[in-house]
């Protein structure tokens, strides 16, 4: 990748895609679009916790490592730790991926299931063989709503209790993320990555208060590669006609080598 240039959108993990890119040759630019906002003083996340301790759960879904992890430590500081890991552990928790499942497994805890493919479509395919009438089931978000997993399974007669463990606002100085967009805009990077689909909002968002939206757009329709971790990174852009680049599994180093081929 020498002689080439990509942008890095990504917040957490930064400095490990960059390493992993600067080692094929390429020229970083930094500008993360995003950042994890305090969990200390959620409230959404104590009444989504307190919640899944009024009454048993039937189901529960872990969806990324650090969301779980970052669960379970606030829980701790509210002295509500034990009673979640046993309520989870009486319902048995289906794990998106391998991440989560070691956050479970390090917590204690034992995955029910976990799909090869790390897809939430097929946790969705896993809990819909049962019967959900009737079921309390609880959903680790992992910085944006789930609709496409929560709603199913509401559908299905479940009451999903939402728990939104950590929370994407946008960067505290955006100025590197416009700068990147203007570079996209005139073509003087070759490649943007993206590693979260809020990241890609948050780069339309900034684009779009700049006038800079549709030119981005079309930069990365032409010329520009976008490479997304995965396909729910991706949506936002598909949606939009612009062909992305994306592994066959969501890892840096496999989003890095899908880049350089």
């Amino acid at each position: 990748m020498a002689g080439f240039a990509v942008g890095v959108t990504a917040a957490r993990r930064r400095e490990e895609l960059a390493m992993l890119l600067e080692r094929r040759g390429a020229r970083v630019v930094h500008a993360p679009a995003i950042r994890l906002a305090p969990l200390a003083d959620d409230v959404e996340l104590l009444a989504a916790t307190r919640a899944c301790l009024e009454r048993p759960l039937d189901h529960a879904v872990a969806t990324t490592g650090i969301g779980f992890r970052r669960w379970l430590e606030a829980a701790d500081g509210w002295g509500l730790r034990e009673p979640l890991v046993s309520q989870l552990a009486a319902a048995g928790v289906v794990a998106r991926g391998p991440k989560a499942v070691g956050a479970l497994r390090s917590a204690g805890l034992r995955e029910r299931w976990s799909p090869e493919s790390e897809s939430c479509a097929e946790v969705l395919a896993e809990l819909l063989e049962r019967d959900l009438a009737g079921t309390r089931i609880a959903v680790q978000l992992y910085g944006e709503r789930l609709d496409e997993l929560t709603g199913p399974l509401r559908a299905a007669g479940a009451e999903v209790i939402e728990v939104p463990v950590y929370r994407w606002t946008g960067a505290e100085d955006p100025t590197p993320l416009r700068r990147l967009v203007g570079q996209v805009v005139a073509g003087t990077v070759d490649a943007i990555t993206f590693t979260s689909a809020p990241a890609v909002a948050a780069t339309l968002a900034v684009a779009a208060r700049d006038g800079l939206e549709e030119p981005l757009l079309e930069a990365l329709r032409d010329g520009v590669v976008a490479a997304c971790v995965g396909p729910v990174t991706a949506r936002a852009l598909t949606g939009r006609g612009v062909p992305t680049v994306q592994p066959e599994r969501a890892r840096l180093g496999a989003l890095v080598r899908a880049l350089a081929a």
